[in-house]
C-alpha cells in the first residue's frame, strides 16, 4: 500500500461479512495495514467467525437489518473516530451499505438506483428496459398472483425470491403443482436468512437452457473490466445448488468477447458506477442471458480462484475504490499463479446426517488441493439438499488447464463419500 496515496492506517467499516467474499475482504484489509471495524448483528447465521474477530480492530454489534439503528450506531462511531470507507460484506447488505456511505458522505453506489443490484425484480426491469436479453418474468406475492405469473411466463419456469442469496428457494417448475409446492416451501420456511424470515415476493422467470457462468470484475472511471469468466457447476434440478466453480471458463475468444460486451451493457443498465461486480448468466442458443448482477465481491471463494489465475485481488480493488485511490497503490495486480483453478463442494445427498466422510483425508492430502474446509461435523443435522445451506464442505484446487480443472472437479466428487 502506497503511503503517498493513503493517509496512515485508514479506517474502514465492513457491514455484515456473511459471505466468503466479505470474510476475505476483511482479512485482506487487515493484511494491507487498514484498520477494520465490522458492523454485525453477530448472531445466528450472522455470527462472526474467529478469523473476522482476529482481523477486526473493533466489532460494532447492531441489528444490521434495521437501517435506522445501523445508521445511528455508525454515525456515533464515525463521530468518535471517522471512517475513510464503507463496504458491504455480503450481497444482502449492498443497498444498506450504500445508504450508510451516503449518510457519512463517503464513496458508494448511488442510493437512488442501488436497488437495481439487489432487488431482482427492479434489476430485471432495468435490464429489459435497456433492450438487453433477459428471461421473461412476472412478480407474485400470493397464490393468485403466482397462477397469473405462470400463465404469462409459461412452463418450464423458475421460482426465485427477489431478495434471497445463495440460490435459497430457487426452484425449477415444470407444472403448476411443482410451482405451488415450491412457493409453499418458501412461505412456510421457519429458518431465517440473515436474520429475517423469507419475503413472500418472488419472480416467476422463463427457464433458460444453457451452461451457467459468472463474470467477475470491476468498474473504474466508467470502464467495465471483466477480470475472469468462471464456469458454475450445478447439482441436479429442480434445485440450483452450486456444487463448484472453474476459472477460467473453457470458452472460445468470440464467446468471451460476447459475454464481456453483454456484461458491460448490464453494468450500464443497472447504473453500477464503480467497484466490484459479480454477474451470473447463462449462455443460451441466442447469447448470454442475465441471471443476476451484484455490486459486490463474489462468494464461494471465487475471489481466490480469480486471484490464482489472473493475479488480480478483487478485495484490494474494492478497497481501493472505496478509499478513492488507484488499485495499484493497494498492490491489487500481481502475476498469475496457475493456469486454472476450481472449487468442489460436497453434499450429503439424501442423508440427514453423516458419521464418516470417506476419502476426505485423501483429498486434503493432494498437492493440488490448496484449501479445504468442512462446515458440518459427524452427527450434525444437515438441511435438505435444496440450496447452499446443505453443502458439507469444499476443496479448492489448481490445475494446468480448464479441461484438467473439470476432470479434477469430477474426480474429487467421486472420491469423497459421506455415510
Amino acid at each position: 500500500m502506497s503511503s503517498a496515496s493513503l493517509s496512515q492506517a485508514p479506517r474502514v467499516l465492513v457491514v455484515e461479512p456473511a459471505s466468503s467474499g466479505g470474510t476475505t475482504l476483511i482479512g485482506v484489509a487487515a493484511e494491507s495495514g487498514l484498520r477494520v471495524v465490522v458492523a454485525s448483528a453477530d448472531a445466528g447465521d450472522r455470527a462472526l467467525s474467529d478469523a473476522v474477530r482476529t482481523a477486526a480492530e473493533r466489532v460494532l454489534t447492531v441489528e444490521t437489518n434495521d437501517q435506522a439503528a445501523l445508521e445511528a450506531a455508525v454515525r456515533e462511531e464515525h463521530e468518535r473516530e471517522p471512517f475513510d470507507a464503507v463496504l458491504a460484506g455480503s450481497d444482502i447488505y449492498v443497498a444498506v451499505t450504500a445508504r450508510v456511505a451516503h449518510t457519512l458522505g463517503l464513496r458508494g453506489l448511488p442510493v437512488d438506483t442501488v436497488e437495481r443490484v439487489r432487488d431482482k425484480s427492479v434489476m430485471r426491469a432495468a435490464v429489459a428496459t435497456a433492450g438487453l436479453r433477459t428471461p421473461r418474468f412476472a412478480e407474485a406475492t400470493n397464490e393468485d398472483e403466482l397462477r397469473a405469473a405462470a400463465e404469462q411466463v409459461g412452463f418450464p419456469c423458475v421460482l426465485k425470491p427477489v431478495a434471497c442469496s445463495g440460490s435459497i428457494h430457487v426452484s425449477r417448475a415444470d407444472t403448476s403443482a411443482e410451482l405451488f409446492a415450491a412457493f409453499r416451501r418458501l412461505v412456510t420456511d421457519p429458518v431465517p436468512d440473515m436474520g429475517k424470515l423469507h419475503e413472500h415476493r418472488v419472480l416467476i422467470e422463463e427457464y433458460v437452457e444453457g451452461p451457467e457462468f459468472s463474470a467477475d470484475g470491476y468498474v473504474r472511471h466508467g470502464v467495465t473490466t471483466v477480470v475472469a469468466l468462471t464456469r458454475t457447476l450445478l447439482g441436479p434440478e429442480p434445485d440450483f445448488v452450486e456444487m463448484g466453480h472453474l476459472t477460467p471458463a473453457d470458452v472460445d475468444d468470440a464467446t468471451l468477447k460476447t459475454v464481456e460486451s453483454y456484461v458491460a451493457d448490464v453494468v450500464t443498465a443497472v447504473n453500477l458506477t464503480s467497484g466490484p461486480f459479480h454477474c451470473e448468466l447463462r449462455l443460451a442458443a441466442d447469447g448470454p442471458v442475465l441471471i443476476e448482477i451484484g455490486g459486490r465481491l463474489p462468494g464461494d471463494r471465487i475471489v481466490e480462484l480469480v486471484r490464482l489465475v489472473s493475479g488480480v485481488s478483487l478485495p484490494k480493488v474494492a478497497l481501493a475504490d472505496a478509499l478513492g485511490v488507484d488499485p495499484t497503490d493497494m498492490d491489487a495486480f500481481a502475476e498469475a499463479e496457475t493456469a486454472a483453478a476450481g472449487i468442489r463442494f460436497f453434499a450429503a445427498e439424501k442423508l440427514a446426517t453423516f458419521q464418516e466422510l470417506t476419502g476426505w483425508q485423501q483429498v486434503t492430502a493432494l498437492p493440488e488441493v490448496t484449501e479445504s474446509a468442512l462446515y458440518f461435523a459427524p452427527g450434525d443435522e444437515i438441511p435438505v439438499a435444496r440450496d447452499c445451506r446443505s453443502r458439507l464442505g469444499h476443496a479448492l484446487f489448481t490445475a494446468d488447464s480448464p479441461a484438467q480443472a473439470l476432470s479434477r472437479w469430477r474426480d474429487l466428487g467421486d472420491t469423497v463419500t459421506p455415510s
